[in-house]
């Protein structure tokens, strides 16, 4: 909520404003859209009485929101128990800007987009390698799968408003650069070079984009939590107070990488005994003799819930590697709790009896509770595109002339 200005403090004569009118309309713009979206469908008057603006400013901002194709009018609210005649229900609309998503796995490419009710409108999947180094052709098929998700949204009265890609390694602070993604063969790649120039470009680390994908979307998750996804590899990402802590160059939260057996097998980092050689996916399925293939989370679940012996002791001994790694960080951070997600989160039965023992036995304070994200592997997708929608909520001034 945008703070009002200090009373009683007039502007001096040639010097500019400390708050121009322009960037305080801007902000109350965005103070309506955010209300209506996390409250709504709600009245004019509704909305005024959440902000603090008079009816008559409210109004004013609505009436734009409209124009712009950002808000909607549902028709009379209801008004339990009042009389008199009702306002019309304003909700976000279901129709223009959209946030498009899109993932670069190890082994599969995902795009979706996201309408401003938080609705996945379209998506598409493809499946392959992605790790031989080539940067070009990988990022050629996602372009495809862009402009085909985007061809489905404009189909449904949307248009895109950005695109966010998560990826699998180091970002630099630009938001668009990879410095370096091991398991990938990807260093100091340009992405916004190769990616479609008429869409905003935001690209970060897809356990980043997981996180924030628990913190809009999880049902009661806390402002202060270590998210931990894992594909081929694993991240983690910091939320402290609703916030990413990201770290001087932007690197923070690469947990895959801590040793938890210094003398342990030479990572692809260049690192020995990393938490990635124990409890990454590769490093799972070899443990426990078991051949890779499409579905590999859905296979090591199925075994393991079959009682096949091999699995259980491989994930249960990659829950043990976890929870040491996830020691430190607890006693460094003190976070009110840990959230498994991507391709942990189906593993979780078989993980978490290990990994909570060690955190039990190894942590210095009280025992950090340890929760399984409900959005599983689709929350670095879906984490992408929402940060375009919030984008968008935070200033609807970007959606103006797109009507």
């Amino acid at each position: 909520m945008t703070a009002p200005p200090h009373e009683g403090h007039s502007a001096r004569p040639g010097r500019a404003l400390p708050d121009t009118q322009r960037g305080m309309r801007r902000r109350n713009l965005a103070r309506v859209m955010h209300t209506v979206s996390a409250e709504g469908p709600l009245s004019r008057a509704a909305v005024a009485s959440r902000i603090g603006l008079t009816r008559a400013a409210v109004s004013t901002l609505v009436d734009e929101l409209i124009r712009s194709g950002l808000l909607e009018e549902l028709g009379p609210a209801e008004r339990p128990g009042r009389v008199g005649r009702p306002g019309s229900a304003l909700a976000v609309s279901a129709r223009g800007p959209a946030g498009i998503g899109a993932e670069i796995g190890v082994d599969h490419l995902a795009v979706c987009a996201v309408d401003l009710r938080g609705r996945v409108r379209a998506r598409a999947v493809r499946y392959g390698s992605n790790r031989d180094g080539s940067l070009e052709p990988a990022l050629e098929r996602l372009t495809g799968l862009v402009r085909q998700v985007v061809a489905q949204a404009e189909g449904e009265g949307l248009w895109p408003a950005g695109l966010a890609v998560a990826v699998p390694g180091l970002v630099a602070r630009d938001a668009r650069t990879v410095v370096r993604a091991p398991n990938l063969d990807w260093q100091d790649a340009d992405l916004g070079a190769l990616l479609p120039a008429e869409l905003p470009l935001t690209v970060d680390n897809e356990a980043n984009f997981g996180a924030l994908a628990e913190l809009w979307l999880g049902d009661g998750t806390p402002r202060d939590f270590l998210h931990v996804s894992a594909e081929i590899g694993i991240g983690a990402a910091v939320v402290f107070d609703g916030r990413l802590l990201r770290g001087t160059r932007g690197f923070a939260g690469e947990l895959g990488h801590v040793p938890v057996r210094p003398e342990g097998p030479t990572c692809a980092c260049g690192g020995r005994g990393c938490l990635e050689q124990y409890a990454g996916e590769k490093a799972l399925l070899r443990a426990a003799g078991v051949e890779p293939g499409e579905d590999r989370v859905g296979l090591l679940a199925g075994r393991a819930a079959e009682g096949d012996e091999n699995v259980r002791r491989a994930l249960s001994e990659a829950g043990t590697a976890l929870g040491i790694a996830l020691t430190g960080a607890v006693n460094l951070l003190d976070p009110q709790s840990v959230v498994l997600g991507g391709a942990l989160a189906g593993l979780a039965p078989w993980l978490l009896p290990s990994l909570r023992e060690e955190l039990a036995g190894r942590t210095a304070g009280p025992v950090c509770p340890v929760a399984v994200s409900e959005l599983g592997p689709q929350g670095p997708l879906l984490g992408a595109a929402h940060s375009v929608v919030r984008a968008v909520l935070d200033d609807p001034s970007v959606a103006a002339g797109r009507a």
